[in-house]
Formats: C-alpha cells, structure tokens, sequence
C-alpha cells in the first residue's frame, strides 16, 4: 500500500504537458524547436505556467501560432520577435534586461544596498549617543547604574 502511495505522488508530481495531439507537427525537429521555444513563453492567463504546460484556450492559441510561424520558415527569433510584438514583452517568462524594465532588475538590490546603509548609520549614531549619554554622568549616577546593571536577583 504504501509503494502504491509513493508511485502515485510520483506521478501527480511529475509535470503535465498540455499540447494536445491534434497540435504536433508531423516534422519531429520542428515539434522539438515549438516545445523548447513553448517552454519560455507565459501564459497570459494562467501568469505564471509557460504555455507549454498550460491548458487555457490562449495559450493553446499561441502554441499553435507559434507552430504556425514556424512551420512558414520563421527562426527561433522571428517566432519569438513575432510574438513579443503581438502581445507584449510580458508574453516572455524570462524577460530582456534592456529597455523599460531595467529598473525593476535594478530596483531589488538597489534597495537592499539603499537599507543596509540607512540600518549601519542608524545603528553607529546610536552607539555614540549611548557614548555621549554615558559621559554626561555623573560620577554617583555611573556608580548607581553599576550597582544596578550588577546586583544579582
């Protein structure tokens, strides 16, 4: 029972393609060029699937598309190029560093730098008020905050 367990969370576990049959081109190099290029392209509905693995009707529409531009004599580029110009660069799971979305590449460690530096200036100014604090005591009020900071309870 517990074999059967393990072989059926396998395969739930294993990834689901949904081309269907009637979508396969008969050339089997062309197919193979249509899934590898699938694999990168998202799913405007599903957001983040790849239409490969996605089984909303628009992304059976740009899988055959896809297929489409391909099998015309379209390169790998063009389809792509074809397709980005038709629904945006956001059709694209892993998305170009260039033009308008170079800021949001930037932006992640940008700000991680930009609060580090803000958390080190805060924390060094306040060690040396602590300094400052601490002289401006007087000798009975630093013997009195000794006496408390040691006295065991």
């Amino acid at each position: 029972m517990r074999r059967f367990f393990l072989i059926l969370c396998l395969l739930c576990a294993m990834p689901v393609f949904a081309v269907e049959p009637d979508e396969v081109l008969s050339d089997p190099a062309l197919e193979t060029r249509a899934r590898e290029l699938s694999k990168g392209l998202r799913c405007l509905v599903c957001k983040n699937e790849s239409i490969d693995e996605s089984n909303a009707p628009l992304a059976r529409d740009l899988r055959i598309l896809l297929r489409d531009r391909l099998t015309a004599g379209d390169s790998d580029d063009q389809a792509i190029a074809f397709i980005v110009e038709r629904y945006g660069e956001f059709v694209l799971l892993r998305p170009t560093v260039t033009g308008s979305n170079w800021l949001l590449w930037a932006a992640g460690p940008l700000m991680l730098l930009l609060a580090g530096g803000i958390g080190f200036f805060y924390l060094r100014g306040r060690s040396n008020l602590d300094e400052q604090a601490l002289d401006e005591l007087s000798d009975d009020e630093k013997r009195r905050l000794d006496d408390l900071l040691n006295t065991d309870r």
